[in-house]
């Protein structure tokens, strides 16, 4: 029977076969030298996923990239099928001489991500309609309310959440960019914001997330799935 499983279970359970485990989903990249390479390698995921692919199999197709996405779309989360699901194709892209891996400083351009946009609001309720209508998103599975997140319903663009304030910040930027890493990767990615200009605004929440500026304030947070109450 599929359960869905706590963050440290499912990165645990993927770790040593190349994928990272990302706030709700699994992912990994494979390094491919031309397009039928890649579309190759992701018929061949799709088919060892089976009946589970459609529900619960992403994959971006590049000519010298191929990324895996794994996560329950019934239960927006990852659930013990995944875990199954990862380490099946981990095995049927070996067989073809390809190496699943995150890409924490092995030579791929960078390492796995996911994107989100938070949205800073003193009225959650008010403001999310807006932004439902305006990208043309959809509520995520079992996140229905009127202060839920917001997703791409074709996967595309980041998710959109929003962050209760408990008083109006007119100098402040209110909208910032969360890129969620392995956690194994972001001293590395704050390091490289540090080193590029950046400022470490505050690590009072680490290693859940930390948040940085660039020089005139605007702000990023590196998160990671570690740190969370639940």
């Amino acid at each position: 029977m599929e359960q869905i499983l706590s963050r440290q279970e499912a990165s645990e359970a993927v770790r040593d076969h190349g994928w990272r485990y990302l706030l709700g989903a699994l992912q990994t990249s494979v390094l491919v030298g031309t397009l039928a390479q890649a579309i190759s390698l992701a018929a061949d995921a799709v088919a060892v996923c089976g009946d589970d692919a459609d529900r619960h199999l992403r994959v971006d197709v590049r000519p010298d990239l191929t990324v895996f996405t794994l996560q329950s779309l019934d239960h927006a989360a990852v659930t013990t099928r995944d875990i199954e699901l990862a380490r099946r194709i981990s095995a049927t892209a070996g067989k073809s001489g390809f190496l699943p891996d995150p890409g924490l400083g092995t030579g791929a351009l960078r390492s796995v991500q996911v994107l989100e946009i938070a949205i800073d609001a003193l009225s959650i309720s008010g403001i999310r309609p807006f932004w439902k209508a305006v990208l043309g998103y959809t509520d995520e599975a079992g996140a229905e309310g009127p202060e839920d997140p917001l997703v791409d319903p074709i996967r595309q663009g980041p998710a959109i959440w929003f962050q209760q304030m408990d008083r109006a910040r007119p100098q402040r930027n209110r909208i910032h960019i969360d890129i969620s890493v392995p956690h194994d990767e972001a001293p590395r990615r704050i390091e490289a914001a540090l080193a590029a200009g950046g400022r470490l605004v505050s690590a009072s929440r680490a290693p859940a997330f930390w948040v940085l500026a660039d020089l005139e304030g605007n702000e990023a947070c590196v998160t990671t799935w570690q740190g969370r109450e639940s």
